[in-house]
């Protein structure tokens, strides 16, 4: 009895994820806003800029893009996964790879956003070098490669993981009895 009453606690809490989901869809909107405005002084100071400050203002428009996405995917993934499936067949439009992915995947995929986006602004810096002391420069390249080598970190023991896995796989069904 008590542990019905703590299954049923434990599945109906998962709603509270949802507020959550709510506002990061409404992050979205600040981070539009943010992107508008960043694309109207671009194209305020069109004709005065020079080439590198208009890849620069481009950049930001790609950062802010990347950084979308980031919370689409995990606003997708969180409903997905815990809150509350899609039934009904898949609407029109969903990404093919949702309700397919698997929390490796989508730490594989958050991780290579997240290097996606620390490389723009390393870009940026280097684009910008005169603005930035060496320290400041080196910090950004060490946080840059500390992202580079998780991502590689993760996604090889993902692969090891998923192989051992595959051999155990094989092995049980080739054992006879097992």
């Amino acid at each position: 009895m008590l542990k019905r009453v703590l299954e049923r606690y434990l599945l109906l809490s998962r709603w509270l994820l949802a507020p959550f989901v709510v506002m990061l869809t409404l992050a979205l909107f600040a981070l539009l806003v943010n992107a508008g405005r960043h694309l109207y002084d671009l194209l305020v100071a069109i004709g005065s800029s020079t080439e590198d400050r208009i890849i620069l203002g481009l950049l930001g428009l790609v950062d802010l893009t990347l950084t979308g996405a980031l919370v689409m995917l995990v606003t997708i993934s969180v409903y997905e996964n815990f809150i509350s499936g899609v039934r009904s067949g898949r609407p029109e439009g969903w990404p093919d790879w949702m309700g397919g992915i698997d929390f490796s995947q989508l730490k594989l995929k958050l991780l290579s956003t997240i290097v996606a986006i620390s490389a723009i602004k390393l870009l940026e810096v280097f684009m910008d070098v005169p603005k930035f002391d060496d320290r400041e420069i080196n910090y950004y390249i060490a946080i840059h490669m500390t992202f580079v080598l998780s991502t590689v970190i993760f996604a090889y023991s993902d692969r090891v993981a998923i192989s051992t896995q595959a051999e155990k796989k094989t092995t049980d069904e080739t054992t006879p009895g097992a």
